[in-house]
């Protein structure tokens, strides 16, 4: 099974990782596209005002164009403690055990716009980079990724949980994924999604099944392991649940 975590615009600082090597992340057929990636970030970071502007950012934020000047050099830390917020502050991987964390980094993956996907052990530097940027020159990251990133997240295994938000989603296709929407039922058969706590529900429902002893395998078993969780699942197609929460 992979989950496939959405990243975050939030980064924690620092680490105590050697700098970036591209060749030692998972899914090594992405290195090419990493590398292209890569340097150009770096190079745009070399243009203050432009760097503000390709990535959306405010003259407040200079820091992290300055993330991005320094990516190559920065010291590295697992992506499962690099990325922070709502959703990753829900999973609290702080509170693994050795083993716990282990069976975590096999089960767990994280989308990028810089890396395309990651495993949470995959030791990464901060950045900043968001799924629709239009770097100059190189234009839009669907047009990066898709032809290869759709290819390696079709066979990266049976089952996929996909808890990507639009924007990465947009990235690269997985026709097999089971997604999840997060919802809450009015009593009388009708559900509405839920916007402002839906990070923090995937957080939790991502760490019942990184976590579970036994690894699911089928919608079923997702559904029994959200229920030991104190989550309600419901199937609404062959490919798509709800966590319905209150």
């Amino acid at each position: 099974m992979l989950v496939l975590l959405p990243p975050s615009e939030t980064k924690a600082e620092g680490g105590a990782g050697a700098p970036l090597d591209l060749a030692a992340l998972s899914f090594p057929e992405l290195t090419a596209i990493r590398e292209r990636l890569v340097t150009a970030l770096g190079e745009l970071a070399a243009d203050v005002p432009a760097s503000l502007a390709a990535l959306g950012l405010s003259e407040r934020q200079t820091d992290e164009v300055a993330r991005n000047a320094e990516l190559t050099v920065s010291p590295t830390r697992p992506a499962l403690e690099r990325y922070t917020g709502v959703l990753y502050d829900a999973l609290d991987a702080k509170s693994f055990t050795k083993p716990q964390r282990t069976r975590a980094n096999r089960r767990l993956a994280v989308a990028s716009a810089l890396f395309g996907v990651v495993r949470t052990g995959d030791p990464i530097p901060a950045y900043r980079l968001s799924g629709d940027t239009v770097l100059p020159g190189l234009g839009g990251l669907r047009t990066q990724w898709k032809p290869e990133l759709e290819k390696t997240l079709s066979t990266v295994d049976d089952l996929v949980v996909d808890l990507r938000s639009g924007a990465y989603a947009n990235l690269a296709a997985i026709p097999h994924a089971i997604t999840v929407r997060v919802v809450t039922d009015d009593g009388a058969g009708r559900r509405k999604t839920v916007s402002h706590f839906n990070k923090a529900y995937k957080g939790k429902l991502a760490a019942a099944l990184a976590l579970a002893p036994r690894e699911p395998g089928s919608v079923r078993t997702l559904i029994s392991v959200a229920a030991a969780n104190g989550m309600r699942l419901e199937p609404t197609g062959k490919l798509s649940l709800d966590l319905v929460v209150d």
